[in-house]
Formats: structure tokens, sequence, C-alpha cells
């Protein structure tokens, strides 16, 4: 009897002994893995699945994308399924604006003669001058029409993901490696899990994370992805036919960046009207819409993405990962941009422990354009760290991040309008309070402790100021208002700084822990 079992964690190829688990596939591949997150586990099928086949990844030496096969039969589809292993280590031909060629290589090909129209990513088999001798595999990069000796049935394809490589393509490169890629949907059956005591069974896959590269057209955009996925997940709320939805961030406005057609694997966000600030990754081929901006591609993980259900969390990954030096020392950001080799100008308290507060520009993408940034810091005394309580108070903890900045940087505003006796006052920059509700929650029964914060709500006329008490008080909250009209979010751990502010002031403040449980 076999005592071992072969199982695929991303796409790589494991041993395990026979009854390893979840967890034990993780730990032996050292896969990208969060707790909390969940897991996709494609289970294996006594079916041949060959003729089913649709999507292959194409290994090249700059890098890696998908096709995906036309649903049409046609000739050059049944030669790429016959053959596509032949199409190994061919290399890259030439390159243009408009398309990309591998070959040479022989075929049996039939051309027809004259230009042929071919649309952004398509793949097809062309014989240039029409000597089957001298066959390409062609890769449309843009939307155009040229005489490449191709069949007359045309592409049998389309890139689905890695669309990023097809431009890091050069003359030293060449095809390195071809694999079908099953679906799920022809096996059948899969689980989705966040329990890694799960045992495999011998030939199953597991997806572990999903992989996004951000578009360079979409600066801002990416901005909201980035601060969408700060935990580390893409949290599914909804699920449809053509979808996976994240609402994290609804209400939050991004900015109309990029029109581009919502393909298979593309992320993008909705700009406008209802449902406005969530975030979206395509399971199959919509068009562009002027309510959506692509912000992304998953480049690795659509069959995660496939198994998703509502309630659970994806982990992602990305290139660029996000780069975010509010709350860093500009000792500890110096380090970090010399792995993407970008310069530091500091600006205002200079000193190497000094915290930084803003950055500019003000989003990765560019950052990495200009390969420079400049960061103001200010003395770690004129930053307050705060603990929120997302489990007592989540509708005003929406209000409050959104407010002073909470929800897209490590920190905060809050300038300081009013001191008296032992309570100050504070009133975000953002008038959030006009769009968003401040229902009463989390309201103080007998007592405020010293240095909670609290935020009148809805009850009273000057909802959304926000304050904190020096002092325990067992009849007003930390606003002045009363207890029905106060809401507790959390609490101020370093009380002591309170005391160097004025009136005018701005105060910035750093959020310690994001999804801890705490509260009356």
């Amino acid at each position: 009897m076999d005592s071992r079992i072969t199982v695929e964690v991303n796409g790589i190829k494991i041993d395990l002994p026979k009854g390893a688990t979840l967890g034990d596939a993780i730990q032996a591949s050292d896969a990208p893995y969060r707790e909390g997150n969940s897991v996709g586990i494609l289970k294996r099928s006594d079916i041949e699945q060959d003729e089913n086949l649709i999507e292959y990844r194409i290994m090249t030496t700059a890098g890696e994308f998908m096709i995906e096969l036309f649903t049409k039969d046609s000739p050059s589809r049944k030669r790429w399924t016959e053959k596509f292993e032949e199409y190994r280590n061919i290399p890259l031909r030439w390159s243009s604006r408009d398309a990309i060629a591998f070959g040479p290589f022989v075929s049996d090909m039939a051309q027809k003669r004259g230009a042929g129209i071919y649309r952004e990513y398509q793949v097809l088999f062309a014989a240039a001058g029409g000597d089957s001798h001298n066959t390409h595999l062609i890769i449309s990069k843009d939307k155009h029409s040229a005489e490449y000796g191709a069949p007359e049935e045309g592409a049998f394809g389309k890139i689905v993901s890695g669309k990023s490589v097809l431009d890091n393509l050069g003359k030293k490169d060449s095809i390195i490696g071809i694999q079908p890629v099953t679906s799920w949907k022809q096996t059948g059956e899969h689980v989705i899990t966040t329990d890694r005591a799960t045992i495999l069974k011998d030939g199953e896959k597991v997806f572990t994370y999903l992989h996004v590269v951000m578009s360079p057209e979409s600066p801002l955009g990416a901005e909201h992805f980035f601060a969408l996925i700060r935990t580390g997940s893409f949290k599914v709320d909804m699920v449809s036919s053509s979808f996976i939805s994240d609402h994290t961030l609804i209400g939050e406005l991004p900015p109309y960046e990029n029109y581009e057609p919502r393909s298979r694997g593309n992320v993008f966000l909705r700009t406008v009207g209802y449902g406005a600030g969530k975030a979206f990754i395509s399971t199959d081929d919509r068009t562009a819409s002027i309510l959506h901006s692509v912000v992304g591609h998953v480049d690795l993980g659509m069959e995660l993405v496939k198994m998703a259900e509502a309630g659970h969390k994806l982990l992602v990954n990305t290139t660029p990962p996000r780069i975010m030096l509010h709350g860093k020392s500009f000792q500890e950001a110096e380090t970090e941009l010399a792995m993407f080799g970008v310069k530091l100008n500091r600006e205002g308290d200079t000193a190497d422990e000094a915290l930084i507060v803003s950055q500019e520009p003000d989003t990765t993408i560019e950052i990495l354009r200009e390969g420079t940034v400049r960061a103001t810091g200010v003395d770690g005394s004129k930053i307050l760290s705060i603990e929120l309580y997302d489990d007592t108070a989540p509708i005003t903890m929406d209000f409050f991040r959104h407010a002073i900045g909470l929800q897209f940087r490590p920190i905060g505003v809050l300038p300081l309008v009013m001191m008296y006796e032992n309570t100050y006052i504070f009133k975000a920059e953002k008038p959030a309070e006009k769009y968003k509700e401040i229902l009463p929650e989390n309201t103080p029964k007998k007592k405020v402790i010293a240095g909670e914060i609290g935020v009148t709500n809805q009850a009273a006329k000057r909802m959304g100021m926000v304050g904190v008490k020096t002092k325990d008080d067992d009849l007003f909250g930390p606003t002045g208002e009363k207890f029905i009209s106060t809401n507790i979010i959390g609490r101020i751990l370093d009380m002591e700084k309170l005391q160097h502010f004025k009136e005018g002031d701005k105060i910035y403040v750093i959020e310690r822990n994001r999804e801890g449980t705490h509260g009356q």
C-alpha cells in the first residue's frame, strides 16, 4: 500500500505522507497563508478531462501568462490542443507596438491571404509569407489590422492573465514551458475552508492566495484597493455568476481612471452611484463600463476566486506592494524604499526616529514612477496612540475612520478645537457626519473612564464631535453630552501627551489595534 500522496499547492507539486492535513501541506510548501483566510481545495476527478481543457499557463523567461481557448472549434484550436507541448523552448522572434511573435516552427497550416483585424490580447497562428515552415505564435497587444498569413478562422484564444508580462518580453526571451490548467468547473467537487486539519487526498490541488498586478493607469484606484486589503484579505461579501465583491469601503468614492473591459480576473471599483466604493473581481468577461474603473488583474489564484463563497476571506498579495510610509520612522522608511530604488527626501523633523505623517506623491504607483518621495516627520510626542472598539461600535467606527483618514492610512488627523476643565474636544476636518450615520451604540451606562474616546451621535445637535476626558465622569460623556448622546469608540493609550497640545493644534493619531475586541 502506498504510504505517500502527491498534492499541488499553488501549482507546485509536493510529496506528503498519507493522512497529511491542509496545514501540513501549507507548512511543507511554505505557501503564502494567514490565519482566518480561506483555502480552496480542488478534488481529484476520475473522469478524463483533456478534451475539456480551455486554459493553459505559458511560462517564459520574463514571467508567465495564461491563455483561454475560444469555445468554437477550429483547426487552430485543434492544432493547439494536440501539439502545445511542441511549442516549448521556442524563442521570441519579434515584438512591435501591436503584437509579439514566437517562432518559427513547422506546421500544416493553410493560411489566408490578405489582412485581418485582431483585437487586443488575441492568440493566433500565422505562416509568414505563406510558408508553413515559418509558422509563428502571434499574440496581439492592441486592436489592429495586419497581414500575418493567419488561417481563415483567425484567433483561437485570448490572454486572460499576466498581460503585463507581454511588455517585459525582449529578444533574448523564450517560452520555457506550457501547462494545461484544469478548471474546477470541469472537475466538479471542491472545498473552501479555514480548517487546517482537513485531510488531503492524493492528486488534490490547494490554492492559498491570489496575486494581483496593479494597473499603472490607476494610481488612486490602486490606493483604494490597498486600503481595502490593508489586513491582507479580500472579504467576500457577495458572489454572482460574473464576479465576487468586497463592500468594506462602500461609501468611499474612488476616482474614475481606467476604462477597460472587465475581463475575467480584472479587479475593478464602482466609482459612482449606488454601491460606490465596492471592489470586484471578475469571474467572467464583461464589457467596459463608465461606472467601473479597472485597477488591476489577478495574475495567480483565479481558481480560489472561482471557489469563493460569501463570508470567506481570501489572502491577497500585490505587485507592486503598497508603499505607505505613514507611522514609520525615517530610518525604517529609507530601508523599505531602498528595496524599490526610491530616494527619500526628509522634511519637518528629519531625525532618524521621527515618525512620518505625510508623503508626496501620495500613491505607490506615482512614487515608483518618479523614483523619489518627500516625507514629513514629527516627533513621536506629537502622535497619540489609540485603540478602537470595532466590535462594539462598528457604525461609528466607519464614520470616525472616514472622517480622520484612518480608512486609507495608519495615521489620522484630529484638530483640537476646545479645551475646558478635564475635557478635550476635537472636530475632524472632513465633514463626514453629513453623509455617514452615527446611530447610538455602545453608550455609557454608569460612568465614562478617563482616556475613553467618545463621539456625539445623532441624538444631539453637535453630532460628529469627538472628545476625551482626563478624569472619570459619571454624568457626561467625553464630548460633554449626556450618556445617551455619546458613543464610546475606543481609548487613548498615552494620555500624558495631551498636556503638550493647545487649541488649534493638529493632533496625529495612530491606531495600534485594527481588529481587537474591546469595549464596555
